[in-house]
């Protein structure tokens, strides 16, 4: 695979031309070590939109805030800054100056998560950020509305899912290597498919497979066969064109 990854990155260093590529899917899909592995293959920055949704979780958690409430979340959110940060090299997600990056990770925010980002104040409030640092670099770009609402001209489209089981064993085993010995595989389970219900019935921006977009199912596949797979979508729809033009 090397030498066709090498093949790529030449072939995507030939033009100047700024892209985006959006990779939406389910939790537990595969979306952000794709991104990740993919980002990195091309060379162009990673953005993990769901750990901005998170953060703003985690804010609200921490005050015990009523999502109900949506007048006193909103001035919550004004009072709240987040920002993404490379620290030797790594992206870490930072709440009011403060670094989450690990605290963010956990079930509970998850829930708090999905819970926030259904409100138009908050996915408002992110979206002006992610749109403006994807308005000057190539990026890609991972969540739940990235080809639908954030970006809708991208470039690239990728819908990542896998069956309910499978996104939930991978959730379980993460959680297990970092040490997590309460949670189990049907308490995941059931988070996934909470989430899924509020991602996809949400009024503002719903989880969605664009009409554009390639809808790719990781539940057979592994991490490299998974990247190889959107390279060789890459390579047919952005740098084929490029030649023609």
């Amino acid at each position: 695979m090397v030498r066709q990854n090498i093949l790529h990155l030449e072939r995507f260093n030939m033009h100047k031309k700024r892209i985006a590529i959006a990779i939406d899917g389910p939790g537990g899909a595969g979306k952000s070590t794709i991104a990740k592995h993919l980002a990195k293959e091309l060379d162009i920055l990673y953005l993990d939109t769901g750990a901005m949704y998170r953060a703003c979780g985690l804010k609200a958690a921490r005050q015990n805030m009523d999502l109900q409430d949506r007048e006193a979340v909103a001035q919550m959110l004004d009072d709240t800054k987040v920002d993404i940060r490379f620290v030797s090299g790594l992206q870490r997600v930072f709440l009011d100056d403060e670094d989450v990056s690990e605290a963010i990770r956990t079930p509970e925010m998850s829930v708090w998560a999905s819970d926030i980002s259904v409100l138009p104040c908050c996915r408002k409030k992110l979206v002006a950020l992610q749109r403006e640092i994807a308005a000057d670099r190539s990026v890609v770009m991972d969540g739940r509305d990235i080809g639908s609402y954030v970006l809708p001209q991208a470039e690239l489209k990728i819908f990542l899912t896998a069956t309910p089981e499978v996104r939930a064993m991978r959730r379980y085993k993460e959680l297990v290597d970092k040490g997590d010995g309460t949670t189990t595989y049907d308490h995941v389970l059931q988070e996934l498919a909470y989430r899924d219900q509020q991602d996809s019935s949400r009024e503002f921006a719903p989880l969605v497979c664009t009409p554009d977009a390639y809808r790719v199912d990781t539940s057979e596949m592994d991490i490299d066969t998974v990247v190889r797979t959107i390279l060789n979508l890459y390579e047919e729809k952005i740098c084929d064109q490029e030649t023609k033009e």
